[in-house]
């Protein structure tokens, strides 16, 4: 397979200005959106940035939608993705407190007080919504051009989609199902929480992150050889089924639709019809890392821009468009976390050598947060690497590498973002960024051209 780095771009990548310096005129590469209230009104073209706000990460990590606004990180989003919304074995979007399967609790039932809400007031004992989803709320209360939507699977809770997606019956009741719960924010009754519209208001689209149609995924995934024809018309289901109910409400509402897609050309050709889908779609966001994963027994690059003959930003982006997708509909997406190995040997700087096993790490082996990498770069007991004409980074200190994406890493993609007339960035996730919002930071100001 043919994965090859375009010279002119390559030789590109180590100049950022030269590559600022390409980017297409707003006419040239789509249309321009409102995003009233924030801080890009006057932007020569209003890319989306799209953050991954992930349920879980209220807990351990501690980090609340209001360290969204208290970053700064609010006013540089277009779109906030709330990860993650499960469908059960029924083909059902649904929400309760299952652990490992859904956290109602986390979503709308938890109380914040005075100092952990977005506008400063502690919710009280018998309002109907709480948790995240309230939060959220006032969060584009102070942002009114910002959008959240709920993006359903994600890597663990796919399990279902192909059963969902089997049957134009499956699909319509399916469908229905998530945009009763999220759109029309009809929540299960928890005490005083819920009720029928209780999130309404919350949500203004869906994200399909289903991982993947007509390939493996998670141990439990199923997955099926029609799931490609399967998922073409489910895209068309939400896309009707949205339409349907926006044109209802007495101001006409248009809801968007998105889905997150794999750098795999393996994985794009066994489930996705990629002209039809993106006629449905509003946009896609692409995979632009893990390209390497911290379990595999040779250290590797997870998220180069351009890599010759491995996977690649770059790659992702050309195998995409070939198969009939309109730039302005790619999404890059970038993380805000690294893959880590331990026991490496081999010396040099430790990239493409043999690895012992996943680096031990804050919350799971292997994968750690970028506001933690960037104290570990700072230690001065790692080395910091750069490979400047590919566009990525890595730390090594003899022993373990971690490889991640940093703010010089982060304004050559968005650079690159901006010279391939493409729509926009998306970061997985959030709460991998430092309290300031280092990173979101570095791609708001790459985007603008700054």
């Amino acid at each position: 397979m043919r994965r090859r780095t375009l010279s002119a771009l390559a030789v590109g990548v180590s100049s950022l200005a030269l590559l600022a310096g390409l980017a297409p005129s707003a006419t040239a590469t789509g249309d321009r959106e409102d995003r009233g209230g924030g801080a890009h009104e006057n932007s020569t073209r209003a890319y989306k940035r799209v953050g991954y706000f992930t349920q879980w990460g209220v807990y351990g990590r501690n980090f609340q939608v209001k360290d969204l606004e208290t970053s700064g990180t609010a006013a540089k989003l277009t779109h906030v993705n709330y990860a993650f919304g499960n469908v059960g074995s029924d083909g059902k979007c649904f929400i309760g407190n299952v652990p490992g399967e859904a956290d109602a609790w986390a979503d709308y039932v938890r109380p914040l007080d005075a100092a952990g809400s977005v506008d400063g007031v502690a919710d009280t004992a018998d309002q109907r919504l709480a948790g995240n989803f309230n939060q959220l709320k006032e969060l584009k209360a102070r942002h009114p051009g910002l959008k959240v939507l709920i993006s359903l699977g994600g890597w663990s809770w796919s399990t279902h989609f192909s059963d969902a997606a089997r049957t134009p019956a499956s699909r319509k009741a399916f469908v229905s199902s998530c945009i009763d719960l999220y759109i029309k924010g009809n929540l299960p009754v928890d005490g005083a929480r819920g009720g029928a519209g209780a999130a309404a208001g919350v949500f203004d689209g869906i994200d399909l992150d289903w991982e993947w149609p007509g390939s493996e995924g998670d141990a439990d995934t199923v997955f099926r050889p029609e799931d490609k024809q399967n998922f073409t018309a489910l895209v068309r289901e939400f896309r009707t089924q949205l339409d349907a109910y926006g044109a209802t409400l007495k101001k006409r509402k248009r809801y968007e639709l998105t889905a997150f897609v794999p750098t795999a050309p393996a994985k794009i050709d066994a489930g996705f019809d990629v002209p039809r889908i993106m006629r449905d779609l509003d946009f896609v966001n692409l995979q632009g890392y893990d390209f390497h994963v911290s379990g595999e027994k040779t250290t590797a690059q997870q998220s180069a821009l351009f890599a010759d003959g491995d996977f690649s930003v770059h790659q992702t982006v050309r195998d995409w468009q070939r198969r009939g997708a309109p730039a302005r509909k790619l999404v890059v997406g970038m993380p805000f976390y690294g893959q880590g190995w331990t026991g490496v040997t081999g010396g040099g700087d430790g990239l493409g050598q043999p690895a012992a096993a996943p680096a031990p790490a804050t919350w799971s082996p292997g994968y750690e947060d970028y506001k933690v990498l960037k104290k570990l770069a700072d230690s001065g007991t790692y080395t910091l690497h750069r490979d400047r004409r590919n566009g990525h980074a890595w730390l090594f200190d003899g022993t373990t590498l971690w490889t991640y994406d940093d703010p010089q890493v982060l304004r050559v993609k968005s650079a690159y973002v901006r010279a391939q007339g493409l729509g926009g960035a998306m970061f997985w996730s959030l709460d991998g960024d430092t309290p300031d919002g280092e990173l979101i930071t570095a791609v708001d100001r790459g985007l603008d051209g700054r």
